[in-house]
């Protein structure tokens, strides 16, 4: 009877929910951060000298009016981000090569002139910002500083690849998670700050719609688009997938690993994005300083945390992301014009053996280290390189769309409603922001 009674209590209990224990075991939780790549890779490099002094422009300027974007911004750059990871998963190509394919020349070539265009303008910003940072804490003037950090991550490009720039580097970039610290050190108003942050507060000025499409344009900039589709396509070559014909086409739990990394990269992008802003308006902004121009002005938001040392932690947080983001800018305008000329284009290929690749990596950086000489100031050059991918973004934005909904190219994969409904709204807002922005008195 008793072992009856044990019989009956087994088949009546409910089942374990072994996929639930097994989401929540240690194990799991390791393979979930080792699966991901180039989605991490990109929301650190989102986070670059342009993004820390745009960010720090827009607490200074209008406190916590702004911290809605960081709630706003996060679906539009996660939804374009996953469809040019899509895209080069699925086809196996890059964007530039999917365009080049597809569209007309013109088209190709337009879109690459776009890239170029705001690639060289945040290369220079990026560059500056990184030498003005030195300086603040040396003395060697950033005329010379900067040079030396172009010909550095040249060197370092050459010697050895950008996954071991990338493994070093981004170490730094955890430096930014300081401002999560320093915002609640600050004491800010926390009733305002949960009203910015959920209750949007627009202004209809030149410099507020200016600051707006500087965080829409350093969250979801063209280089980005270029470099996260390149970067997938290196993954699959990495894991033995040499031929084309060996990476076209994605299973369904490539396709999730890839959200996932999508997805957590952009998160934790935004999640900085967020508290630098919280920060500098909880520091500088309540002080009265709402205008910035230099590189020490933007380190004292730090100070409630590290005191005198803020400058120190300001640089490493402001090299570390340079370190990251100026490979990607130069590395994405070589994938595109390598891609456009059916060039062998990879930067885990030694010089030698991807000669004119590297070429144009080199001259990007050339480029961008020149414009470096004309003078402007280096805070108001990181802000207006934001703005300038602000303006560039939309008409690439509305490529990607084009090409990740036509079934010509992603078969099966095209974008599910939600991915191209994001894709547009993001086009158009950003579109709208801009024409506001120049439409403003």
């Amino acid at each position: 009877m008793v072992a009856e009674r044990r019989l009956v209590y087994l088949c009546m209990a409910p089942e374990p929910n072994h996929d639930l224990e097994r989401r929540l075991a240690p194990g799991h939780i390791r393979d979930f951060f080792s699966q991901l790549g180039p989605g991490l890779i990109t929301g650190a490099a989102d986070d670059d000298p342009s993004g820390i002094a745009t960010y720090s422009v827009t607490g200074a300027a209008f406190g916590y009016g702004l911290l809605w974007t960081a709630l706003f911004s996060f679906p539009l750059m996660t939804a374009v981000q996953l469809m040019c990871s899509r895209l080069g998963m699925v086809t196996g190509r890059g964007l530039a090569a999917v365009v080049r394919r597809r569209y007309p020349r013109w088209i190709l070539w337009g879109a690459c002139l776009l890239l170029i265009v705001a690639n060289t303008i945040n290369i220079a910003a990026d560059l500056g910002g990184m030498a003005e940072a030195t300086h603040m804490v040396t003395g060697v003037n950033a005329l010379w500083c900067t040079p030396v950090w172009a010909g550095l991550i040249v060197v370092l490009l050459l010697k050895t690849s950008y996954r071991v720039i990338a493994r070093v580097f981004k170490w730094l970039t955890l430096v930014l998670f300081a401002y999560v610290i320093t915002a609640f050190l600050a004491r800010p108003d926390w009733n305002q700050v949960l009203r910015a942050t959920f209750v949007p507060n627009i202004h209809w000025s030149r410099e507020y719609l200016a600051v707006l499409v500087g965080i829409l344009g350093t969250s979801i900039s063209p280089y980005l688009f270029f470099w996260q589709a390149a970067e997938e396509v290196e993954e699959e070559k990495a894991d033995g997938r040499r031929t084309l014909a060996s990476r076209q086409g994605a299973t369904r739990e490539e396709l999730r690993r890839t959200r996932n990394d999508v997805a957590f990269g952009m998160f934790c992008s935004n999640v900085v994005m967020y508290f630098i802003i919280l920060t500098t308006a909880a520091t500088l902004h309540a002080h009265g300083i709402t205008q910035i121009s230099t590189a020490r002005q933007a380190s004292e938001a730090l100070r409630p945390l590290a005191g005198p040392g803020a400058y120190w932690l300001f640089t490493l947080g402001l090299i570390g992301t340079g370190m990251l983001g100026v490979p990607v800018l130069a590395g994405s305008s070589a994938y595109a014009i390598g891609e456009a000329m059916s060039w062998s284009a990879s930067l885990d290929k030694r010089p030698s053996l991807a000669p004119k690749f590297y070429g144009v990596l080199g001259a990007a950086m050339a480029l961008g280290l020149a414009l470096c000489y004309a003078g402007f100031d280096a805070v108001r050059m990181l802000f207006w390189s934001a703005v300038a991918n602000g303006v560039l973004a939309p008409p690439l934005i509305v490529l990607v769309v084009l090409l990740t909904n036509d079934r010509g190219v992603m078969g099966e994969h095209v974008n599910p409603p939600l991915l191209r409904w994001l894709g547009w709204i993001a086009a158009a807002v950003m579109s709208a922001a801009a024409v506001a922005m120049f439409a403003a008195g």
